[in-house]
């Protein structure tokens, strides 16, 4: 009996339907001598039994799902029921608040017996029935909530993708139309040509950001890298990338200080705050770059956790700041809070990139006047993994 109340206990609490088949094919028939038992799970919309084995392989029948299964006994409410069926095993149904959701299939018993259980026994699988079938209702419940949101947000992805590829497809198209026309001078293909061009990185770079965002967290590829060499090519790229911003670096960190981070998600979410900047100020301003080496935690770490010593990298602009209407909402993805381009993932992709290395990426009180701008601060530990490469 104490087995039988302990499975009860773990069948209630069962993560998923593999803790249950775990639970109840292989436990169960062990606690009470028995030759096997199955679990089946109903599927209301083809109504049919799929079977379900630990290895999360579901036993089915050619025309889809499992027979319903007889037996020659059914316990239910506490109480075994000899019945007119088949066989010598017996019929559990998982019955939940929303009707039946499975069948558990109970072998006979090792040994004969007058009757396949003992009353207390009868009222133990009856518990663990209401549990499997609470248990069973819990995790279908999640998971069509879990595909309602993926549903939700497909559909807010594929709208913001409709309405910002429509700008670019337009200029492409529009300037493609006009060179086929003819009696265009070369300055005005090449100029043309350009804007084809910059219209279709854009439509890479969007993709490539809603990509970045749909995959969720990532590994990352770490590398030793000498800081200050590695602040300095960002600093470089950034002005690459956005020709009409003045980049202004103060970077004072310590000679021969490494720092173990994957280069490219790190320079990606640098460049993403970036290019919201240089869109605040209207592509043209003075981007600040300001380089730390702290010690200790950042803010809102538990204090538990190993301290070590720390990149704090501010990003500020001159632009007007970022209003206290949109602050709470910056990192949500699909945001774009009036932006002329962009998909509104920048924010939400940089923020993951800068956690994926156990860092934060907070944004703080606007500047002081007379520059108003937007600041945002990335806390980065250093410390470099066992596993990391050799400096580069």
């Amino acid at each position: 009996m104490p087995a039988l109340r302990r499975l009860a206990d773990e069948t209630l609490h069962a993560g998923d339907t593999q803790d249950l088949a775990r639970i109840l094919t292989r436990a169960l028939p062990a606690a009470l001598e028995l030759e096997g038992s199955s679990l089946l799970l109903w599927d209301r919309k083809l109504e049919t039994f799929d079977g379900v084995t630990v290895g999360g392989v579901k036993a089915a029948a050619p025309g889809g799902g499992v027979p319903s299964p007889e037996a020659r006994y059914l316990v239910s409410d506490g109480q075994v029921v000899e019945t007119p069926g088949q066989g010598r095993g017996t019929l559990v149904p998982l019955m939940a608040r929303s009707g039946l959701v499975g069948m558990l299939v109970l072998g006979p018993p090792r040994r004969r017996r007058r009757a396949p259980f003992k009353p207390a026994e009868a009222r133990l699988l009856s518990v663990i029935a209401d549990h499997a079938a609470l248990s069973i209702e819990n995790q279908l419940y999640q998971k069509e909530l879990i595909a309602s949101e993926r549903m939700a947000a497909l559909g807010t992805m594929a709208g913001m993708l409709a309405h910002d590829f429509r700008g670019p497809m337009t200029v492409i198209r529009g300037y493609a139309e006009t060179l086929l026309e003819g009696g265009v001078t070369e300055a005005e293909v090449q100029q043309r040509a350009k804007l084809i061009v910059d219209s279709v990185d854009r439509l890479e770079r969007m993709t490539g950001e809603t990509l970045d965002f749909a995959r969720g967290p990532g590994k990352l590829v770490r590398r030793n890298v000498v800081l200050a060499t590695l602040l300095k090519d960002l600093a470089a790229g950034i002005g690459e990338e956005q020709p009409g911003l003045e980049i202004v670096p103060d970077i004072a960190v310590p000679p021969g200080a490494l720092a173990a981070v994957d280069v490219d998600k790190l320079r990606r979410a640098v460049s993403n705050i970036a290019a919201n900047a240089a869109d605040a100020m209207g592509g043209l301003g003075k981007l600040n770059l300001q380089a730390r080496v702290e010690n200790g935690h950042a803010d809102g770490e538990a204090e538990a956790a190993p301290a070590g010593p720390r990149l704090a990298l501010l990003i500020a602009d001159e632009g007007p700041g970022v209003a206290e209407s949109i602050r709470e909402k910056l990192f949500q993805p699909f945001a774009t809070f009036g932006k002329k381009k962009g998909t509104g993932l920048g924010l939400a992709v940089s923020r993951r990139f800068v956690e994926d290395h156990g860092g934060t990426l907070e944004l703080l009180p606007n500047a002081p006047p007379p520059h108003h701008g937007a600041r945002f601060l990335i806390s980065l530990p250093l410390d470099a993994p066992a596993s990391a490469q050799a400096p580069v």
